[in-house]
């Protein structure tokens, strides 16, 4: 497995892979949980998906697995900004209004949303490792940005979850349950803080051919 990052202006560094991600959205969003979510037949895709966002995502075998978006707190993309502040702003009827609770504007906070791991990576230990390289690449972007803190709307059992791996989460908040897929999700903080000895540099740089070799790459790359 390794790591991707980029944002939209270099997604074209990485061939398909980008709409790979988009994919994936859709399997496990709209298909298997039902959220009633912008989509087509292939693709799910948000107003979020815009250039103030970034992209970490994970390649195995040439194949996008997994991944991730990510954006500051202080996004504003017309009438939007970011999922949590839209929500407590009552612009997403799905999400409780005080589900955060408060307007939060920081450049050093970041909003990761749209986590997915592909079904095809099926151990617990490859899942493990998948979410990962998702989390330490999200950590690299947010900190080339200046950011030192990261938030999300996930299910509550992510934080025994990102535990586990060495990064220090935690619940801010109580938990509601979303009328379209019935789970629970609160809002989680963590440090931007890489759960590695060694920090492993993050850019938005293409990577080598061989990491996705199923992604054809510029010549110039």
């Amino acid at each position: 497995m390794q790591n991707i990052t980029f944002k939209l202006s270099n997604l074209h560094h990485f061939g398909a892979a980008y709409f790979d991600y988009l994919k994936l959205r859709k399997q496990f969003f709209v298909d298997q949980l039902n959220w009633d979510i912008a989509h087509d037949d292939d693709y799910e895709m948000d107003q979020y998906d815009n250039p103030l966002a970034r992209y970490s995502l994970v390649v195995k075998d040439g194949k996008v697995i997994g991944g991730a978006r990510a954006m500051p707190t202080t996004s504003q993309w017309g009438k939007n900004t970011y999922m949590l502040k839209d929500s407590y702003r009552g612009m997403l009827p799905g999400i409780p209004e005080d589900v955060l609770g408060r307007d939060v504007t920081n450049r050093e906070i970041w909003e990761c949303t749209r986590v997915v791991i592909s079904d095809d990576v099926t151990t617990h230990a490859e899942r493990a490792e998948c979410l990962r390289h998702i989390v330490e690449g999200l950590v690299g972007m947010v900190n080339v940005e200046g950011g030192t803190e990261m938030m999300c709307l996930s299910p509550p059992t992510f934080v025994r979850a990102l535990r586990q791996l060495g990064f220090d989460c935690e619940r801010i908040g109580e938990p509601y349950r979303c009328e379209d897929d019935g789970r629970k999700y609160a809002v989680l903080r963590m440090p931007a803080r890489s759960s590695l000895k060694e920090k492993p540099a993050h850019t938005y740089s293409p990577t080598p051919k061989s990491v996705v070799r199923n992604y054809p790459l510029p010549e110039h790359a």
